[in-house]
Formats: C-alpha cells, sequence, structure tokens
C-alpha cells in the first residue's frame, strides 16, 4: 500500500489506553485501512477522520476501546455486527484486533458498501467481513441475523431509543448491545430506559472514557435482552425513528 501514514508521529500511543498491542501484521492492516479511505474518499464521501490523530485516535482508539477485554482475552469467536457502518468503522477495527470474530457491515447506502467491499477486498478479510446493504430494521427482523450476535454496535447513527430498537432484537441471549455516545444526558437516560421496556431490555453499565489529544469525552451503554426481544421489533422502515419507543411508553 503507498503512501503508509507515519506511525511515529501519529498513533503509537494509543496501544497504551487499550493496554494491548497489534501484531506487526494488524498493525499494518491498520496503516493500510487508513490509506484505503482516503483513496475510497476521493469518490465517496465516507469520513472526514482519516489524516494522523483523526483516524488514530478518533477512529481506532475510539472503535476499540469499549473492547479492552476482548482485545486481550481472544478466548472465543465473536459474532459482531456493525449497524449503520459507514465507513466500516467500529467493525473493521474489531475485524482486524480480534481476528477470531467474524463482522458484518450494514448500511442502505449503496455507494458505501461498493467501497466497503473493495476495502475489505484489499486488507484480505473478506472471509471474515460481510456487508449487507439494507435498512437495519430489515436485517432485525431476518430470521438468519435476529437473535445471533454477541456484540451489535452503533456509532454515530441515531438516538440511543432508536439505537436500542435495532440492536437488541440481534442479540443472541449472552449478547450485548454496544452504543457509542459522546455527552450522555439525564434526559437521554430516561428516554433510553423508557424505550427498553418493550424490548425486554435493560442497561447493563456505561463506561466513559476522555480520549486522548482533547478528543472529548465519550460514553458507551451497554445493553442486554435475557428474556428475547418480542418479535414484532423492530418495528417496519422508518417507525424506530419517526416514533422511539421512548415516545410511546411515556
Amino acid at each position: 500500500m503507498d503512501q503508509k501514514s507515519n506511525f511515529e508521529k501519529h498513533g503509537n500511543h494509543i496501544w497504551e489506553y487499550l493496554n494491548w498491542s497489534p501484531s506487526k501484521q494488524q498493525l499494518e492492516q491498520l496503516k493500510d485501512l487508513q490509506c484505503l479511505l482516503k483513496e475510497s474518499n476521493k469518490q465517496v464521501n465516507l469520513t472526514r477522520l482519516i489524516e494522523g490523530n483523526d483516524f488514530w485516535v478518533s477512529q481506532i482508539l475510539d472503535s476499540l476501546w469499549p473492547f479492552k477485554d476482548n482485545l486481550s482475552k481472544q478466548n472465543k469467536p465473536l459474532e459482531i455486527i456493525d449497524v449503520g457502518t459507514g465507513c466500516g468503522l467500529p467493525g473493521l477495527a474489531l475485524a482486524i484486533g480480534i481476528p477470531n470474530s467474524s463482522i458484518t457491515l450494514v448500511d442502505s447506502i449503496y455507494k458505501k458498501t461498493t467501497a466497503l467491499n473493495e476495502i475489505i477486498r484489499e486488507l484480505d478479510l473478506i472471509s471474515r467481513v460481510h456487508i449487507r446493504t439494507e435498512r437495519i430494521e430489515l436485517t432485525g427482523q431476518n430470521r438468519k441475523f435476529r437473535n445471533k450476535f454477541d456484540f451489535a454496535l452503533a456509532r454515530a447513527v441515531a438516538q440511543a431509543p432508536t439505537l436500542a430498537e435495532y440492536l437488541i432484537p440481534l442479540l443472541n441471549r449472552s449478547g450485548k448491545a454496544v452504543i457509542y455516545k459522546g455527552n450522555w444526558s439525564k434526559k437521554e437516560h430516561k428516554e433510553l430506559v423508557g424505550s427498553l421496556h418493550p424490548l425486554k431490555g435493560q442497561i447493563e453499565e456505561i463506561k466513559k472514557f476522555q480520549l486522548p489529544d482533547n478528543r472529548g469525552l465519550r460514553n458507551v451503554i451497554f445493553l442486554s435482552s435475557a428474556e428475547g426481544c418480542p418479535n414484532q421489533y423492530p418495528r417496519s422502515i422508518g417507525l424506530p425513528a419517526k416514533k422511539p419507543l421512548s415516545q410511546l411508553t411515556d
């Protein structure tokens, strides 16, 4: 891959925050990912965070830190789905960081998933990373994907009650939904709690992390559904965003 990032200047300090270091091959794949995103951005607007620590801190570290334990203790294969993946993150960072994982990337925009298919091929991840070009409401009602995943992720896609309805139906009985957020207010917390009862979901924990280099505060909300989500969720296309369950249960 041409024009590798200068990792001596950018990124080489981030691993201490994870208590983990990538192998030589993993580091090369992450550098290649940065270059491939730069190239793809010339054709499709995937992300503006591709230079220097915009990439290494705001993309890679931000994607990986909720999975510190999984990075250091890779005991079992993981099934992970990244909803509204956009530029492929956090899903591709996890595919590289956790080699025994199988990743499904979902996005409804064909131009983005076409670019991601090429990136996955270049990274030699095609056997473990699968792409679906469709609305997540359809994925959530597909028997092949429902109740399947150990982790269902969403990063900067929608409001938390909407994301809960997208993600919880995808979880297996021990699975966790992972919602990435910046600031997290009491109002947002209350709205999320209000949406979880009909989904048979609950908040497992909320983790906070101050990203280095003044990149801001990150909150990550972990949800579970030990009882299993009722079959009527997610509702039909558009409804989770237009009429969040938190509004219907007030």
